[in-house]
């Protein structure tokens, strides 16, 4: 399964790759072997030790979820195994500098890799679904089951691919969690003053229904 991981960012010795939350290792070695270097961030002072042991490895040592990625070069490639109990904070946080980044390669649970590319109307679609889709072109590549693990984790985990979109989407994220923070209700009730009619937004609607574009709108014409 690392093999396969490894496979789907296929690394290029001239890429500038920074894995997140590296551990004990396990995907840093043969990421290593592919890049020749690599930068890591990792929280744990131990294991960064450990890790800036290892010939070609740069330690950043520091909370991801306060990093600054902007202090890297663009086109900068993330990849990492995230943490599930930070992954959607972390994955806000990393969104923040699509700008920069050239793709990103996450393992997560299964369940917020299904939420992070759900379509519109559908019971897994959310804040995160648009704040990701409105600034990357979102692909689910494999599942990873329980087994792949040891020891096997409760819960079953997926890898997504995350590209930059060219153009990305200018969606509010103040109206975003405002409309989600009241999903079953409809907008005219969870987004009182906002003006539908201009962005051609039908009011009867709740926030599950629009698509990324149609927040945009919402975001820029209202």
């Amino acid at each position: 399964m690392l093999a396969r991981i490894v496979d789907a960012v296929s690394p290029a010795a001239h890429d500038f790759i920074v894995e997140i939350g590296p551990g004990e290792g396990a995907l840093t070695v043969p990421l290593l072997q592919r890049a020749g270097k690599l930068h890591v961030i990792e929280l744990d002072r131990d294991l960064a030790a450990r890790l800036g042991e290892m010939p070609g490895v740069t330690v950043h040592e520091g909370d991801a979820l306060e990093f600054d990625f902007a202090r890297f070069p663009a086109g900068v490639r993330l990849v990492g195994n995230l943490p599930y109990n930070i992954s959607t904070p972390l994955l806000f946080h990393v969104a923040r500098y699509a700008d920069r980044v050239r793709d990103l390669h996450f393992m997560l649970q299964l369940e917020v890799v299904e939420r992070m590319v759900a379509k519109p109307s559908t019971a897994d679609y959310g804040r995160l679904s648009v704040a990701l889709q409105a600034r990357f072109r979102m692909e689910k590549l494999f599942n990873v089951s329980k087994g792949a693990f040891r020891p096997p984790p409760k819960v079953e985990s997926a890898v997504v691919r995350m590209a930059p979109l060219e153009q990305p989407l200018k969606v509010d994220e103040d109206l975003l969690r405002r409309a989600f923070s009241a999903r079953r209700k409809q907008l005219r009730n969870a987004l009182p003053g906002v003006d539908f009619a201009r962005a051609g937004i039908d009011p009867a609607l709740r926030a599950e229904n629009l698509s990324p574009q149609d927040f945009e709108r919402l975001s820029t014409r209202s």
